[in-house]
């Protein structure tokens, strides 16, 4: 991917879809031996359904975890850096979803010389279910500015949130 250049970001900005699945047993009991995570409900159907009650498979909160730090970094580009995200694990995914992470633009302002966007993100299921919404903020380079350095450190003035604008309440 080319650069992305903070001067090119607009609020409203979609982002994504990064699409996975449909989800299989197999890719969810991958990902679990992955992460060394051997609870039965990721691989067990019998086990998950009759002594959990639950409706199939569940997929790994690590796994989509992991769907969500890839549809911001991807975007992001190699020149930029996710700097926070946060999300919320409201519903479950099973075995056989197909999931789409998603993102779009909520705010961007420039501190220190670099970029900073505010974005809303998810994750849904085939069925516009959203399971898993949540927030990011990612860090880019201005035009004719310096690079995002590696690894990115909060500027010397700390940026916790946007700073106050101009008639904002």
């Amino acid at each position: 991917m080319d650069t992305r250049w903070y001067n090119d970001v607009t609020i409203g900005m979609e982002i994504g879809p990064l699409v996975k699945g449909p989800m299989s047993v197999m890719h969810i009991m991958r990902w679990s031996a992955a992460m060394e995570n051997f609870h039965r409900i990721h691989y067990d159907y019998r086990f998950a359904t009759q002594h959990d009650g639950l409706p199939d498979i569940v997929i790994n909160g690590s796994w989509k975890q992991h769907v969500m730090v890839q549809l911001m970094k991807d975007w992001l580009g190699h020149n930029g850096w996710l700097w926070k995200i946060s999300f919320q694990f409201r519903a479950m995914d099973l075995a056989g979803d197909t999931l789409s992470a998603w993102g779009r633009v909520t705010d961007t302002y420039e501190e220190a010389g670099l970029g900073f966007v505010t974005c809303s993100l998810g994750l849904r299921n085939q069925e516009g279910r959203e399971s898993t919404p949540g927030t990011a903020v990612g860090v880019l380079p201005v035009r004719g500015g310096r690079p995002v350095p590696y690894p990115f450190m909060l500027p010397p003035r700390s940026v916790v949130e946007r700073p106050a604008r101009e008639g904002d309440a």
